[in-house]
């Protein structure tokens, strides 16, 4: 499939996050009004400055709270549908749905998934700071270099945010290992593979801030007219566009970056051998990769299998014969099972887990 076709047909999730970021508006919108309303009630300037931090702060939290928690998992569910798109040739019928229960099964609850995504998070760190260096000392000898180089590693930084959700797709595209194995491995393989991956990322990077400046100068000329308008602050009105054009990007920009960026990632994959050294590199390099790779449990290399004549049917099957064969191979084997702690892959009839030893009921 391309990486257009995905697009459209995981477009829901975009609507998802837009969701999310319209109703972030609304709630700063009211909070805004309600505290703005209280300050009149004061008749202070300080009484009006000290209501605005309030309503910044609150802003902030409910800001964290609907993209940071729900959003992060409706963009893990995403991340999971565009993995089995690319590996299978087909977006399942019904993806929201599908992305939920891949989540679920793959890392057993939310708290899971969030130590995965801070441990990738950290080792790609560790790799763009790498990376970092390898620009430092080209640009060492350029006049002006500082700034050079803050741009460069700020460009490079950018990029790499894309790269997280890709380690984490590994984890839905080889799902025969602990979560925690999958990731790490995902981690190497774009470490095997950064030069290729990082020049696709530069490319799509330089779209998403010019989409993001469009985006947020509309958001503004809209809203600042309206406001304008109306006699109110215009530095809320500032604080709005942004957020609404953030939402823009989040929703679609970034949903579009991300099916490219996984694209890319997924089309290296099955290429890829992983050298045994690489790890130890990494782990010496990055001590969240260690600790990552330490509860994988596991240092053996994956081995990549090309597709075969076998895996055609599975690639020309449509969304309802998708399904029906994920049902009837759900009714014929009992459902895996996961530690609702540590993500390792529980026994049949296992009561508790031998990774972490926590009872499982």
């Amino acid at each position: 499939m391309t990486p257009k076709e995905i697009f459209s047909k995981t477009l829901v999730f975009g609507w998802i996050k837009l969701g999310l970021g319209v109703l972030n508006i609304i709630i700063d919108i009211a909070l805004f009004a309600l505290l703005m309303g209280l300050s009149v009630l004061f008749k202070s300037e300080g009484a009006t400055a000290l209501m605005f931090l309030l309503w910044l702060a609150g802003a902030g939290i409910v800001n964290f709270l609907l993209n940071h928690y729900i959003g992060y998992l409706v963009k893990a569910g995403h991340v999971a549908v565009i993995a089995i798109a690319f590996k299978n040739g087909v977006v399942p019928y019904g993806p929201v749905s599908v992305g939920k229960e891949m989540v679920k099964e793959r890392f057993g609850t939310s708290n899971v998934y969030f130590m995965i995504d801070k441990l990738v998070a950290g080792s790609v760190k560790q790799i763009q700071r790498m990376v970092g260096r390898v620009t430092d000392t080209l640009l060492g000898a350029v006049p002006g270099s500082d700034t050079l180089k803050s741009i460069s590693n700020k460009f490079i930084d950018i990029s790499l945010g894309y790269v997280d959700e890709c380690c984490l797709g590994y984890t839905f595209y080889y799902d025969k290992q602990n979560p925690y194995k999958s990731a790490a491995d995902g981690v190497v393989v774009y470490a095997q593979n950064w030069k290729t991956l990082l020049k696709d990322a530069a490319k799509t990077t330089a779209v998403v801030i010019f989409a993001y400046i469009v985006v947020t100068l509309v958001a503004f000329l809209l809203v600042g007219g309206l406001f304008r308008m109306l006699e109110w602050n215009m530095f809320v009105a500032f604080v709005i566009s942004l957020l609404f054009a953030y939402s823009v990007k989040y929703a679609f920009i970034d949903s579009w970056i991300l099916v490219k960026m996984m694209s890319s990632y997924m089309s290296v994959v099955p290429s890829t051998r992983i050298t045994f050294d690489l790890y130890g590199k990494l782990s010496g390099m990055s001590a969240k990769f260690k600790k990552l790779l330490d509860k994988g449990g596991d240092t053996t290399p994956p081995v990549h299998n090309e597709p075969t004549a076998q895996a055609e049917p599975v690639i020309r099957a449509t969304a309802q014969e998708h399904t029906a064969q994920t049902v009837m191979a759900e009714t014929s084997a009992p459902p895996s099972r996961f530690c609702s702690s540590c993500g390792t892959r529980l026994e049949d009839g296992a009561e508790f887990c031998g990774n972490c030893g926590t009872r499982n009921r």
